[in-house]
């Protein structure tokens, strides 16, 4: 994922939006639509959907991240919608911030089965907690921000009227 979004041959003065209005250095890319009825992708179709790299892929399949992938007769990859769904679960624990030791326990988890609920919902109520203790530190983080913004803000009115004196 890239941080900024641009388009090619085109600029705009106010880059931080696009026609919708929405933040597109914030936003991330539109996702690529999986067509319909079909279940089996190579890696670089993956790679177009996921916006991970193939050798992100690869390296999350040798470190068990993820599950058997199927092979093609020539040996290529073939990855599943189910796949892919996993692979869209596995960006959001990495937006979490979760160790990658502690995404490929989770994965373990899931392939021993229904025996690793309890253990699976743990990890994942540790996590919650860890987020929400992330978002409570950010908002504060904002709060801070905003009243320097808005020292400024005034600082800066108040040397105006100053001047216009």
């Amino acid at each position: 994922m890239t941080v900024m979004q641009t388009t090619a041959g085109t600029l705009v003065p106010n880059a931080t939006s696009d026609a919708t209005g929405t933040d597109v250095c914030s936003a991330p890319p539109p996702r690529h639509p999986r067509p319909d009825g079909q279940d089996s992708y190579t890696i670089s179709e993956v790679v177009a959907f996921t916006g991970l790299t193939a050798h992100t892929l690869r390296w999350y399949e040798r470190i068990g991240l993820m599950s058997h992938i199927d092979r093609s007769h020539t040996g290529q990859r073939r990855y599943s919608n189910r796949d892919l769904d996993w692979l869209d679960f596995v960006g959001k624990l990495r937006m979490t911030g979760m160790p990658v030791a502690d995404m490929v326990r989770y994965a373990e988890m899931v392939r021993e089965g229904e025996s690793t609920y309890l253990d699976r919902r743990e990890l994942l109520e540790s996590t919650r907690r860890d987020v929400l203790t992330r978002i409570a530190e950010l908002q504060d983080t904002v709060a801070v921000l905003d009243r320097k913004i808005s020292f400024y803000g005034d600082a800066g009115r108040a040397r105006e009227g100053e001047r216009d004196r």
